[in-house]
Order: C-alpha cells, then sequence, then structure tokens
C-alpha cells in the first residue's frame, strides 16, 4: 500500500500529491479504498508526518489533525474532540464523543464515557497511519461515535525489522526506549519493545507549582503470520504509570491488552475478519485511595463480498463485556460512590452496509448498525451516503446519519455526596444523547500540485445531559436530558508541494453552537455544561528537506477563546530540525509552544510550558 511505502523510507517526497489523495483507508466503510472516494470529512496523519512532528504521545499526534481539537489541561491530560463538546469539568461532563481506535480495539471507556489519553500510547515508530473522521460513524463502529472517529493503525512487525535505540533529554521531557523486530520464518515477524519517559509538573492556571509530573513503564510485542490467504495478528502492550497530584499523594494507572486478528480471503474478492481482544485497566486517585478495574472482552465478525456487479456489502455481528468494580480502599468512604459498584454489562451488535455502484462515477451506501445496549436497549445507527466522481482527481459527496452517545454507569449509577446527604445522583432512565448529522463535501485537486477538502456540516442534538432538581425536595440533584440545539460549521484543509524540497499543509474550521434547553428543564450550570469550544482555528505545517540529510519542520496553530469559562486565544508553534548523520544514526532538537513561556488552553486546568528536547534515534 501507498502508506506503506511511506512508512519504509521516511521520506515526506516519497509520494505526490496525486498519491497523497488516493493513500488507502478503510475507516469510512470498513473496506480498503482511496482517500479521494470516501464520502466523509476524513484526515490521515501518515508514518512521515508523525516522525517529523517530534510528538511523543497519540495526543500530540493528534495535533496535526485540522478536523480535531486538542486541548491540553495537564502534563498527563487532554480533552479531545471534533465538532464541539469539548466537555465542562464543572459541571462534571466529560468530551465523551469521539469513538477512539487503536487496530480495532476501543479506548473509549464505558465508564464515564470518554478516553483516558494518559492510558493510550504507541511508539511513533510503529503507527502506519491516523485516520481521523470528522462527523458520526455510528453505522458502523457503533456508540459514541457521535462527533467522529479516531482509527490508529500500526504498522506491520514485517515493516520494523532491525533494532531502534531512542533516546530524548530536554528541560521539561526525558525518555528511552528500545525495539526490536525479525524474522522468525518466511511467513512469521515479530517485534518488541519497552519504553519509558518523564514528564515535569506544570503550573496551575494560578502559577503555583501543580506537583503533576508523571511518568510510564510500557512495554509490548506484535507478532504477525502472513500467508497467501490467511493473515493472523496477535498483539499486546502491558503497562503502569505514577501521576502526582498537588497536596496528595501520586495516583497510579496500570493496564495491559491482549488482541488477535484474523483475516482469511475467499473467492471473487471476498474476505473474513475476526477480531478479539482483552483490555484491563485499574486507575487509583492515589496511594491507598479509591479506584476503578475494569476488564473488557471483546470479539467481532466481519464478513466483505460482491454480490453481482454492482453490490459490495460489509457486515457483521459482535458481542462486548465489560466487567467493572469502584472500590474505596481500606473501607473509607469517598464523596463519589456508585450504587452498585460492581457490574458486568454486555453489548451486542449487528451491522451491515452496501455499496452500490449507482454508475462509474456514482456511488451510493447504506448502512445501519443495531446494539442491545444494557442501559438504553436496542439502539439503531443508520446512515447514508452518496458521492460523485467529477473526474478522476475531484469528488462531491452528501451524507446523512444518526449516532448516538451511549449511557454509562457515571450516568446511571453514581452517587456523590456532601458528608452523609446525597448531592447528585444517577438516573436509570438515562436516554442516550442523539445526533442527526446533515453533511456535504469536496474532495480534490485544484492544480496538480495543490490538493483541497472542504466539507459543511449540520449536527442537530437531543437528550444532552443536564442538571435537574428533586422536583420536591431540590436534593439530590439528578442528570436528565434536557438539553437540545446544533451545531453547524465547515472544515477545510489542504497540503501543496511549492517545490520538490518543500510541502505545506493548511487548516481551518469554524463552527456555531446553538443549544438550548427544553422547557422542563432546571437550566442550573448553563449551556456552557455541554462544552467550552473555540469558535474557529487554524494550522500552518511546513516540512522542507533542505538539503539530503537535513530536514525542518514547523507546525503553527491559531485556536480561538473559549467563551464559558472565557480562555484567551491563543498561537503557538513546534519546530524540529532533524539530521541523518548515516543510515543508522539520527539526531533531532524539538520545540514546541515556542512563542510564549507558558499558555493557558482549558479553564481552570494547567498553563502549557514552552519546551525542548534533544533526540537521538539509532538503528542497529
Amino acid at each position: 500500500m501507498l502508506g506503506e511505502q511511506l512508512a519504509f523510507n521516511g521520506d515526506l517526497q516519497s509520494l505526490t500529491i496525486e498519491q497523497l489523495a488516493n493513500v488507502e483507508i478503510t475507516s469510512v466503510s470498513k473496506a480498503p479504498q482511496p482517500l479521494s472516494g470516501a464520502a466523509a470529512a476524513v484526515y490521515v496523519i501518515n508514518h512521515d508526518d508523525v516522525i517529523r512532528s517530534g510528538a511523543q504521545s497519540l495526543a500530540e499526534v493528534l495535533r496535526l489533525a485540522p478536523n480535531l481539537e486538542v486541548l491540553q489541561t495537564s502534563p498527563s491530560a487532554y480533552q479531545i474532540t471534533a465538532r464541539g463538546f469539548d466537555g465542562s469539568g464543572g459541571a462534571q461532563n466529560f468530551s465523551n464523543k469521539l469513538l477512539v481506535l487503536i487496530d480495532g480495539r476501543s479506548v473509549y471507556s464505558p465508564l464515564y464515557s470518554g478516553v483516558y489519553w494518559d492510558a493510550q500510547d504507541v511508539l511513533p515508530e510503529d503507527i502506519e497511519r491516523v485516520e481521523v473522521i470528522s462527523g458520526p460513524g455510528g453505522s458502523l463502529w457503533g456508540a459514541n461515535a457521535v462527533n467522529g472517529v479516531v482509527n490508529v493503525i500500526t504498522r506491520k512487525a514485517a515493516d520494523t525489522t532491525g533494532g531502534l535505540l531512542t533516546l530524548a533529554a530536554g528541560d521539561q521531557y526525558s525518555s528511552a526506549a528500545l525495539q526490536y523486530g525479525g524474522m522468525l520464518t518466511d511467513t512469521v515477524s515479530y517485534r518488541v519493545y519497552a519504553k519509558n519517559f518523564y514528564q515535569r509538573s506544570f503550573n496551575g492556571s494560578a502559577g503555583a507549582n501543580s506537583h503533576d509530573s508523571w511518568t510510564k513503564p510500557q512495554g509490548g510485542f506484535r507478532l504477525d503470520w502472513d500467508q497467501a490467504q490467511d493473515k493472523i495478528t496477535l498483539q499486546g502492550d502491558i503497562y503502569a504509570g505514577s501521576e502526582g497530584q498537588a497536596g496528595a499523594t501520586h495516583g497510579s494507572i496500570a493496564g495491559g491488552n491482549l488482541t488477535v486478528t484474523w483475516q482469511h480471503q475467499l473467492d471473487e474478492g471476498s474476505s473474513l475478519q475476526l477480531l478479539t481482544y482483552y483490555d484491563e485497566t485499574e486507575r487509583h486517585a492515589a496511594v491507598d485511595a479509591g479506584g476503578f478495574a475494569l476488564n473488557t472482552y471483546n470479539v467481532e465478525l466481519q464478513h466483505n463480498f460482491q454480490l453481482g456487479r454492482w453490490n459490495s456489502i460489509v457486515w457483521g455481528i459482535g458481542d462486548r463485556i465489560h466487567q467493572y468494580g469502584i472500590t474505596d480502599a481500606n473501607g473509607a468512604t469517598t464523596s463519589l460512590q456508585w450504587s452498585p459498584g460492581h457490574r458486568t454489562l454486555n453489548l451486542a451488535n449487528i451491522f451491515a452496509q452496501d455499496h452500490i455502484a449507482l454508475s462509474d462515477s456514482v456511488q451510493l451506501s447504506l448502512g445501519v448498525k443495531v446494539e442491545n445496549d444494557p442501559y438504553s436497549g436496542i439502539a439503531p445507527m443508520p446512515s447514508g451516503r452518496l458521492s460523485w466522481q467529477i473526474s478522476t482527481a475531484d469528488t462531491v459527496w452528501v451524507a446523512i446519519s444518526r449516532a448516538l452517545r451511549s449511557p454509562t454507569p457515571f450516568d446511571s449509577d453514581v452517587v456523590e455526596k456532601l458528608g452523609t446527604t446525597p448531592f447528585l445522583i444517577g438516573n436509570t432512565n438515562f436516554l442516550p444523547e442523539e445526533v442527526i448529522a446533515y453533511e456535504a463535501g469536496y474532495r480534490g485537486q485544484i492544480f496538480d500540485d495543490l490538493m483541497v477538502s472542504v466539507s459543511g456540516f449540520e449536527n442537530v442534538y437531543d437528550h444532552l445531559r443536564t442538571i435537574e432538581p428533586d422536583p420536591v425536595t431540590t436534593l439530590p440533584l439528578s442528570w436528565g436530558n434536557l438539553m437540545k440545539g446544533d451545531v453547524h460549521g465547515v472544515e477545510a484543509w489542504a497540503s501543496y508541494q511549492a517545490t520538490d524540497w518543500w510541502r505545506l499543509n493548511a487548516g481551518f474550521n469554524i463552527q456555531h453552537e446553538d443549544l438550548a434547553f427544553q422547557p422542563s428543564a432546571s437550566k442550573l450550570l448553563g449551556l456552557s455544561q455541554a462544552g467550552n469550544d473555540p469558535h474557529h482555528q487554524a494550522s500552518l505545517r511546513s516540512a522542507m528537506n533542505l538539503l539530503n540529510d537535513l530536514n525542518f519542520d514547523m507546525d503553527w496553530r491559531y485556536i480561538g477563546a473559549l467563551p464559558d469559562p472565557h480562555v484567551p486565544d491563543y498561537v503557538e508553534v513546534n519546530a524540529r530540525l532533524s539530521w541523518r548523520l548515516s543510515d543508522s544514526l539520527t539526531i533531532a532538537l524539538s520545540g514546541f509552544n515556542l512563542l510564549h513561556g507558558h499558555h493557558l488552553e482549558y479553564p481552570a486546568s494547567d498553563q502549557i510550558r514552552r519546551s525542548a528536547f534533544l533526540e537521538t534515534r539509532l538503528r542497529f
């Protein structure tokens, strides 16, 4: 595949603009298709983008996607979303409408809805590409793919043979990673890795040291068996981290996962895929304090086949079991509890999508996924997408789809107390948050050296979460579904090959949120409890091959002000200068947030510091 070609040589200029437009993706239709023909707002971060950015975490990698909103709140925490709803910490609302997958394994938490970004880590060297879809993906990926889907796809073990030692040291961050891979037989390849890092603490919004430095050792492996008609992948990771907290002992995170994928090619282009994984994660707010343990068991079967000359069908079934326990250490009573504190949740699903060729240039996709949610029952999520390939380089598309954010134990079972008095309780009748999205877009090459993507959207929401008082006693408060409204906007990005040694990537998006309470709502905490999002943001990325062995990359980003609570707009720049001393040794100097000593990205969060580090990459 083209993405693999790029990953092999790590050279920005290895793909032309036309080739970039036709990189093969899978997230829009659960089948391989060229990016140019995808009927969705999808942006691809490729391997070369990742390496040249200098980003050391998955969250920082996602800053490269112009259709995402990435806000850092502490050394280990981020709010990441697409098309708004970044959450509100004061209202205990979270950035919960973006589904994130790593090689098909969902890392979206079923406990509180959202993603623990400190628990997600992939070596930059091992990222093949990241497919970022803004807009609903529920008809294929299920609940919680409300405003977007992020699909991280890692490289095959055969593409990472040999050894790699990476060392980084800087004023805020230092790390070490060691990886080795090879071929066990002609058809079996492997890699193993280990890494660790230390991130210094930031200052809080008032300027005092937050004492929230953190570290997280991690290791893992991947094993690939690749024969003519069958491919089997076995991969896993294990990690444990310690996170500082001001005025308290350190918190801890730990976990591991194991994923098995089997792909079998049938006759006439049909295929079967079986994906199964186990994921375990634990978190404790502080040493000897309460926390939770969550175990996830997942299995799903997918069948792709051709029906006649015009129909390409993908369908599948799956089941996911979550077992969790929320505990208070040493019998202590905390202010935030769950009742019950232990559950087993079962989420079964079935989906189908038909990709219909209406003509040589017009394609229609109709799909639906039906889930049996443990809290809200049967939940259908249909979609329809129509694309017209005007020419070999230009496509227009329209789409309409429905997606849901499913209830969680935090919505239904939470009990928050003031002393011994219940202050906030869950709602056992909490409804899924719903969106119906209308989208239209254009993707194409205006000139040989310029690729452009523009999309507009109107997302109509209902049953958004609110806080409601008891009608008789006021307390306890409980969760409700009495907010609705719409978000509309435009997303655009472009890639321009200025010369054979210089490429520019630009992005811009603008959105307007028009939310309102239902007549019976209490209106407690106001509309800002749904999220505090910038009205617009822009980015510009420059990548230069100055000499054969010297590269210079710069990323500029502008983020508009957050309205309520107010956070000023800001402009920042990241830069990286790398020098390949030999085929085996590269050194790079990376700087982040270079324009200011510190800046704020989210209300009452840490101030994000300027930082720099020197990195050495040795291949052997």
